[in-house]
């Protein structure tokens, strides 16, 4: 689970608007038939200050778009490029969602309100704009686990249901539809760069780096680093512990394009995702995904090569030598992540990326060997209690186990999100109305989360 910034008044920030004459499109939200309001984050409202609205209020804003104070006067869908499976499409861009409205949370970090289903957009092509509400619920749902696990993820803000019946080649239809929420730290994604650099439009591209700078800050690096080379440093390093909290979490994205990474190192924007059942490397989340390249085990050589994109999109601004360096940095940012993470998840303490690193190997082996999921697998190994035997077990007892108090310790079995689970859970909504098991299921995940409170940051982060 994310540190938890400080509940907070509400302070508008629409910072978008200086590059909004090339970055977006002004465009007006889908007038829906109906707006019922079926969940709203009470906890990342608050930290926005937005807890207080009633719920007519939340639905006028959220449901109908009506504009908050001081905010964006009309919401704006944005332009980007993208490779989509690794070939490039530069007729892309909100196609079904827009920025909605920016604010600052507690700790005074920017933050953005942005949509999935709220209509069409001149990004939409040959699309209708909308959202099906399964694909709503499947989206609270991952980034609730992800949340727990401590995977730096946006947010599920607000879920409203729309009235309307749509048509979907992997859901039985007509299916319900709904307009979804998202709160993240931003929605400046590799692509938004791309199309810069396609169209040849350095002053903006500049200017776009600046923003990212000035909005995102992370560490300076090299006093004579420029600033095209130090954001794709940041970068590099947000996406290397990205690409680590993806395989401590057994998680499977589906869908790694360069159009769906934020270069504020948030993962977002969940279509076909997994968990694994089992260790398997091969193991795939979207049903289109023949070739597998963005398999379980192929994930981390996919993000690696999506920062090269963004290398290759910063060379409109500066020489190659230092985005090259900045590039190999990833594999020392994603091998401390790992093991940071590794032994978060663990509940030990690091002993050393060496040490660390050859635990990893052996906890993989074992979970390869006896086809015990990731899930269970740290579960009845926290604090090294599991009682291994042979290698692991060795190098399990050489660690210093976390103290664990939280009660949720002495569960007889770990949260998981498995795609039996996720069907069971979406059953009753589809049959009866019946949302008793996804509330009772975000209860339990925020109840992990707290059990493994947040993760270690990167040194030099504190």
């Amino acid at each position: 689970m994310q540190p938890s910034p400080q509940d907070a008044i509400y302070r508008p920030s629409p910072r978008i608007l200086d590059l909004a004459r090339w970055i977006g499109d002004p465009v007006a939200p889908a007038d829906f038939p109906e707006t019922r309001l079926r969940f709203r984050n009470q906890r990342a409202a608050a930290e926005v200050g937005l807890a207080a609205l009633t719920d007519a209020e939340w639905i006028s804003h959220m449901g109908r778009f009506t504009p908050l104070p001081g905010n964006l006067p009309q919401p704006l869908a944005l332009r980007y490029h993208g490779h989509q499976f690794q070939v490039y499409n530069p007729d892309l861009g909100d196609g079904r969602g827009f920025l909605y409205a920016q604010m600052l949370d507690g700790n005074g970090r920017l933050m953005d309100l942005g949509t999935k289903g709220s209509g069409q957009t001149p990004w939409s092509r040959q699309g209708d704009g909308r959202l099906t509400l399964k694909g709503a619920m499947r989206e609270i749902l991952a980034t609730e686990m992800l949340g727990a696990l401590g995977v730096n993820t946006s947010r599920t803000f607000s879920v409203i249901e729309t009235g309307e019946a749509l048509w979907r080649g992997d859901e039985p239809s007509p299916t319900r539809s709904a307009v979804m929420v998202r709160m993240s730290h931003g929605h400046i994604r590799i692509g938004t760069f791309q199309r810069l650099a396609a169209l040849g439009e350095a002053d903006n591209m500049a200017a776009l780096v600046g923003y990212c700078l000035g909005n995102f800050p992370g560490p300076a690096g090299p006093e004579d680093a420029s600033p095209a080379a130090r954001l794709l440093q940041q970068v590099v390093e947000r996406m290397a512990d990205m690409a680590a909290s993806y395989v401590a979490s057994g998680f499977v994205h589906g869908v790694l394009n360069t159009d769906n990474m934020n270069v504020t190192g948030e993962s977002f924007d969940y279509g076909p995702w997994r968990w694994l059942p089992r260790w398997d490397p091969a193991f795939t989340a979207a049903y289109f995904d023949s070739s597998g390249l963005y398999a379980f085990g192929r994930q981390v050589q996919a993000i690696h090569w999506n920062c090269g994109q963004l290398a290759v999109a910063l060379r409109t601004l500066e020489e190659a030598p230092p985005l090259i360096a900045a590039l190999n940095t990833f594999e020392d940012h994603y091998r401390a992540a790992m093991a940071r993470r590794w032994c978060w998840r663990l509940g030990l303490a690091p002993r050393g990326i060496e040490e660390d690193t050859a635990l990893i190997g052996l906890c993989e082996q074992a979970m390869a060997e006896s086809g015990e999921g990731p899930d269970a697998f740290f579960f009845r190994h926290r604090g090294g209690r599991g009682q291994a035997q042979g290698a692991l077990g060795e190098a399990l007892a050489a660690y210093e186990p976390a103290p664990d108090t939280h009660p949720y310790w002495d569960d007889p079995a770990p949260q998981s999100m498995l795609i039996e689970e996720v069907e069971a859970i979406w059953a009753p909504i589809a049959e009866s109305d019946d949302w008793s098991l996804l509330e009772t299921k975000i209860a339990a995940l925020r109840r992990m989360g707290e059990a493994h409170g947040a993760p270690p940051r990167p040194a030099g982060h504190d």
